[in-house]
């Protein structure tokens, strides 16, 4: 086993070869938005993100399936039917899976992936000085709220939708040419933002990891630079609070300190819980420069939202 729970990582790794080990993770949750085939496409796209969050490719996936006895067969196809256009994209093969009654929906996928066991990337490792990126703007968890709610407007909607439908395979791919053309390990932490929020996420990189040689830090987070979804600010305000946002927040407690003057909504944001979210990467300041054009040459929007400093209380800053 080269990564196991120790550091709450995305993935587990398991060594098969020489050159050759595997990345396997599971995901999946109740729908989260109101039709069935976008709610496929989120969960396969959510759940294969802990694989590209590792380094790896994603190759074979097996499906996890919750559905009503009673429930409309034509849902359920049009669920699996989502999930598998987003599977085909990734190149994964969906080689079976398991179902149960349930009274409430829930669909996901177990994924398997390979990585070189000498390219895995880890949540820890981040270094003093390194540069903090983010691929996908914040707000699903409020947006969703809202549209339970009725509350959600259609371009904040459509662009929630959007941003979980999208995989992280483009991100995952323009790291590797990173560290390809400077031949170096200048990748130092990477790790999905999902259910903890950003500072949750963040969290888990700044605690490192003594075992593994890595060693614990601090994080500054610049607040403006931190992208957001359409009407994000604004169903954060009208108070379209998921519980998961209230949960991370009690979590964290001390361990993040705010400046004064920084607004309820932006601070609510920063623990908002992200299905399918986007990356958060600690990479060398040298190689900052090539790293965002890497991603944004292979079409990534991607924000320089903060920095690694030595450990120091608390853990985690917000200016």
């Amino acid at each position: 086993m080269l990564v196991g729970f120790s550091t709450n990582d995305d993935a587990g790794v398991y060594l098969i070869g020489e050159g050759l080990a595997l990345v396997q993770t599971v995901d999946f949750f109740t729908p989260i938005v109101d039709d069935p085939f976008t709610f496929g496409k989120i969960a396969a796209a959510n759940s294969l993100s802990d694989v590209y969050a590792m380094g790896g490719r994603p190759v074979s996936a097996l499906s996890l399936v919750g559905f009503p006895e009673k429930g409309d067969p034509l849902i359920l196809e049009q669920i699996i039917r989502g999930g598998l256009e987003k599977m085909t994209e990734a190149k994964c093969s969906v080689i079976g899976g398991h179902s149960i009654r349930n009274e409430d929906i829930q669909f996901g996928y177990a994924v398997t992936g390979v990585v070189n066991p000498h390219q895995i990337w880890r949540n820890v490792g981040a270094q003093p000085n390194d540069v903090l990126l983010l691929t996908k703007a914040l707000g699903t968890g409020v947006i969703s709220t809202a549209l339970k709610k009725e509350r959600a407007g259609k371009e904040s909607l459509d662009a929630a939708i959007a941003s979980m439908s999208q995989l992280n395979c483009a991100a995952a791919h323009a790291l590797h040419e990173v560290e390809t053309q400077d031949g170096a390990r200048s990748i130092h932490a990477v790790t999905d933002v999902t259910g903890f929020g950003l500072l949750g996420h963040a969290r888990e990189m700044a605690l490192g990891d003594p075992a593994a040689g890595t060693a614990a830090v601090s994080l500054e987070i610049n607040h403006r630079a931190v992208p957001l979804l359409p009407g994000a600010l604004d169903a954060a305000r009208e108070g379209m609070i998921p519980g998961g946002l209230k949960n991370n927040r009690e979590f964290l407690g001390a361990c993040v300190g705010f400046e004064a003057a920084i607004k309820e909504e932006h601070r609510a944001l920063l623990f908002d819980p992200q299905t399918s979210g986007g990356l958060l990467i600690a990479v060398a300041p040298e190689a900052e420069e090539t790293a965002l054009k890497s991603l944004h040459h292979h079409g990534v929007t991607a924000a320089r939202i903060g920095r690694v400093l030595p450990k120091a209380s608390p853990m985690l800053s917000v200016v």
